[in-house]
């Protein structure tokens, strides 16, 4: 059985597409079967990652090991039984058919609630959560009050994974490992920083996530995304000399994966 990682977040803009084509390639790279699907069935912003790096390695000549990115198959209404739904059929035959080649298999959810994004949240033996390190962002998880001190409750998305939670249990899987990643850290607001940092722990304590660190703001992510390329393949592709934010960047995709702590996965870069 291929090992499934879903990265989902409700809300756009938190680097849920960089942080997918980052995981994806890492692991091929050191040498997993890995399969991906991206459910923003509208935007597809992983599947044109895919297809960017496919059409750039084709037209330099390269062969990078990359995830095996295919789309959800589509279903004739009319073969429908009574209570069926064509989105979970659509994603069970796609997660079916990378099982049969895959190791893990990465599933990029859109920054919204859907039907597919729920079922796949079900599916998840890893969740990793990007999360902006902005109360905003905050506020899909937890509400909490005007400090930013107290944790008034759960929010939407936290009771989604709860959902999806309760329903492995029922069928007798094993307890999905969830990750929220400080995404997109920046050096300025250190108070709000430091409050964030207190109320994830908190929080993380009382509804079960582990807490990560993700990728801070750099521009090299928007200027690999033409290419289909990540931090990965800068030096397979000519750059001879990293830059001091890339080396960082690289540093952070080190920690991420460790982080992730995957089975059968050695960091290796």
């Amino acid at each position: 059985m291929a090992h499934i990682i879903v990265v989902g977040n409700e809300k756009g803009g938190a680097g849920k597409s960089t942080v997918s084509m980052h995981i994806s390639t890492a692991l091929a790279r050191m040498g997993h079967r890995v399969g991906a699907l991206d459910l923003d069935l509208r935007q597809k912003t992983m599947g044109r990652y895919t297809d960017n790096r496919l059409k750039f390695l084709a037209s330099e000549n390269l062969d990078l090991p990359s995830p095996t990115y295919i789309e959800l198959p589509e279903i004739d209404a009319a073969t429908l039984q009574p209570g069926e739904n064509a989105y979970d059929l659509r994603l069970t035959a796609a997660v079916e058919t990378l099982e049969k080649t895959c190791d893990f298999i990465l599933i990029d959810c859109p920054g919204s609630h859907t039907r597919l994004s729920q079922v796949a949240h079900s599916l998840a033996n890893t969740l990793v959560t990007p999360l902006n390190d902005s109360f905003v962002d905050f506020d899909l998880l937890a509400h909490v009050d005007s400090s930013g001190d107290k944790i008034l409750g759960p929010s939407v998305y936290s009771e989604m994974v709860w959902n999806a939670r309760q329903l492995r249990s029922h069928a007798g899987l094993k307890p999905i490992d969830w990750i929220v990643l400080r995404n997109r850290l920046g050096a300025q607001n250190m108070v709000n920083k430091a409050k964030m940092e207190k109320a994830l722990e908190r929080l993380a304590k009382r509804i079960g996530f582990r807490i990560a660190p993700g990728f801070s703001e750099r521009v090299v992510f928007r200027e690999l995304f033409p290419r289909g390329l990540t931090l990965l393949d800068l030096k397979d592709v000519g750059v001879k000399q990293l830059n001091i934010s890339n080396v960082a960047a690289r540093q952070e995709m080190r920690e991420l994966i460790k982080a992730l702590n995957l089975p059968g996965v050695t960091v290796n870069f």
